[in-house]
């Protein structure tokens, strides 16, 4: 299977991208949750990313300021059965849940991680609505995305 096709990718989405870096993640509970996250500039990341192991529902909101989709958010089921992948351009907030223990993402990023430049927003934020499609009561989450501000006190560091 072709997984990444520099010159079709850059067509799909209308602009050049480059990845720097590409990133594999295991969680071994399903109930998962990993984000709402993002990195601000100079250090703003794209991400594509794809399920290599069981399932994720995948979600991206867009946090730039001005923008008519602004706190608006899209999701899709990624999975190793479906192959299919989600595009995560900068100036999103990006997280996924696991639908199954030892589940496995692969993502591509256009920037390197900088510990200065990352933030998240509460996963299951209501004023964000976003059906995960899990127990929340029992998902799994770091100290980080536990104590994550929400969406309200949000002041973005990125314009449309």
């Amino acid at each position: 299977m072709e997984t990444y096709q520099q010159e079709r990718f850059n067509t799909a989405i209308g602009r050049p991208v480059s990845f720097v870096q590409d990133n594999h993640s295991l969680s071994r509970t399903k109930g998962t949750v990993r984000g709402l996250h993002y990195q601000s500039s100079p250090f703003a990341q794209g991400k594509l990313v794809r399920c290599t192991q069981g399932s994720i529902t995948d979600v991206a909101v867009d946090i730039r300021n001005g923008s008519p989709t602004y706190g608006q958010h899209v999701k899709v089921i990624l999975s190793a059965e479906n192959a299919k992948q989600l595009w995560v351009p900068e100036g999103f907030l990006h997280g996924f849940a696991t639908h199954e223990d030892n589940t496995e993402v692969a993502y591509k990023v256009t920037n390197y991680y900088d510990k200065a430049s990352d933030g998240n927003i509460q996963w299951n934020d209501k004023d964000l609505a976003i059906d995960w499609g899990i127990n929340e009561a029992a998902a799994v989450l770091s100290d980080k995305d536990k104590n994550a501000p929400k969406f309200k006190s949000f002041i973005s560091p990125f314009n449309s």
